[in-house]
């Protein structure tokens, strides 16, 4: 990356092959520092939340492959992970999680996964991240990032993306507000959610069909320097007092009521 700026010269984005199936208790930076391309310092992993999951036992696991039983579950783990229902249509629930994080179904995922299990997002990513972190230099000497990635769908757009939800070893947003453009404007609102990128740059070698889990991204890292954890994710949850679009539609009706004082 150049000074003042997220933008790095080079980038290499490599697949990492030959992860095998993963359960509670594997331990995580051992699995991939024997498959892994030789990592170096300033290597950033991009990790699919659904193999930390499985490591850190977050996974439903029924005694049966019933599909209906399935969805029952599913339907009962959103409930328990949801803090909040954003909005809701037919069965979608998009909502926030104990996370902060603003997304479809809690996060709770059927795919890749066997047919009579359900994955939930990590308790704490950024913690996960940063004991990934600590493991592969630990094994290996080195210095990496660490992103933790999840699939988001996004307002106004079709498709999904890989996004970051935990961080540790990078600065999750960089912020160039005060400095000035090549032509000479000065960034007043400007900043650069650096994991989000690095996560959806993972995923275009990772896929979603593959069962390839883990990436690393190679390059962005000034002199293989990285930063210390800092705020990890938690520096790209928009604070409620900034977000234009916190309230769901029947919130934003019941406050519009309260405000005008409507009983109900």
């Amino acid at each position: 990356m150049t000074a003042g700026d997220h933008a790095a010269p080079h980038i290499e984005i490599l697949p990492v092959l030959g992860i095998g199936e993963l359960r509670q208790g594997d331990d995580l930076a051992a699995v991939i520092a024997e498959p892994a391309p030789p990592l170096q310092d300033g290597d950033v992993l991009i990790v699919t939340s659904k193999v930390v999951s499985k490591t850190e036992g977050r996974m439903i696991v029924l005694d049966t492959a019933d599909p209906d039983a399935r969805e029952v579950a599913r339907q009962v783990a959103i409930e328990a992970e949801t803090v909040r229902i954003v909005a809701e249509r037919d069965a979608l629930r998009i909502v926030e999680t104990r996370h902060g994080l603003v997304l479809a179904a809690a996060g709770v995922d059927a795919s890749n996964v066997s047919r009579n299990e359900l994955a939930l997002l990590p308790i704490d990513p950024d913690f996960s991240a940063h004991l990934l972190r600590e493991g592969i230099r630990a094994r290996l000497g080195v210095e990496v990032g660490v992103v933790i990635s999840d699939s988001m769908g996004r307002p106004w757009r079709a498709g999904i993306t890989d996004a970051a939800i935990g961080v540790a070893g990078l600065t999750a947003l960089t912020d160039p507000r005060g400095r000035t453009d090549v032509y000479g404007n000065v960034l007043e609102v400007t900043q650069v959610a650096v994991a989000d990128e690095l996560a959806a740059a993972g995923d275009l070698v990772k896929g979603k069909l593959a069962g390839i889990p883990i990436a690393v991204v190679r390059g962005v890292a000034r002199d293989g320097k990285l930063p210390d954890d800092g705020l990890g994710s938690r520096a790209l949850i928009r604070g409620s007092e900034e977000d234009l679009f916190r309230l769901g539609t029947s919130e934003a009706i019941a406050l519009g009521r309260e405000d005008v004082g409507w009983a109900t």
